[in-house]
């Protein structure tokens, strides 16, 4: 399975893409980051985030969507923008018929590294050993990206198999 993972931000949004299955080591096939002038009007700045993200997808086209959800941060002015971005970021998945899931930062350090309250350092680290990198993406927002999409394929895609068989024994 193929999934963009997006650690979304209004001046900086992180995008990963990840092959793999569940409990298996996966492959990066890209990483970067779709950077907005932050002195620009704010619709522009969505644009170009909305052109970024669509862009990755039409050259990689993932199977799935994986979006890091908003979480509440001291800095409203911070959490406003990370939410229109978020908010971008599941329209560009779900505009392409997209399975398109959200998962929180604990849930993500959970699956990367095996405790919910892990630092961006050794979350760093282990993408770099899951994904078998020579050296650690960076910046940091494309590192999250990655775990974003690792998260996805070792969760949500054993979350969507399960759902999908209790709909078919439903419908018998």
């Amino acid at each position: 399975m193929r999934v963009m993972g997006i650690d979304p931000g209004l001046t900086r949004c992180g995008v990963g893409v990840v092959d793999g299955r569940p409990g298996a080591p996966g492959t990066m096939v890209a990483v970067g980051v779709v950077r907005t002038d932050p002195e620009a009007p704010l619709a522009d700045r969505l644009l170009a985030l909305d052109d970024g993200l669509r862009s990755y997808l039409e050259e990689h086209r993932p199977e799935a969507v994986a979006v890091e959800r908003v979480f509440s941060q001291h800095n409203v002015a911070s959490v406003i923008g990370t939410a229109q971005a978020s908010g971008i970021a599941i329209l560009s998945g779900a505009r392409l018929g997209l399975p398109t899931a959200t998962y929180t930062p604990s849930e993500v350090k959970s699956a990367v590294c095996g405790n919910g309250t892990a630092d961006k350092r050794q979350v760093t680290a282990m993408v770099t050993r899951i994904l078998r990198l020579k050296e650690a993406p960076k910046p940091a927002d494309a590192a999250d990206a990655l775990a974003i999409a690792i998260c996805h394929l070792w969760r949500g895609g054993v979350k969507a198999r399960i759902a999908a068989a209790v709909n078919k024994e439903s419908s018998r």
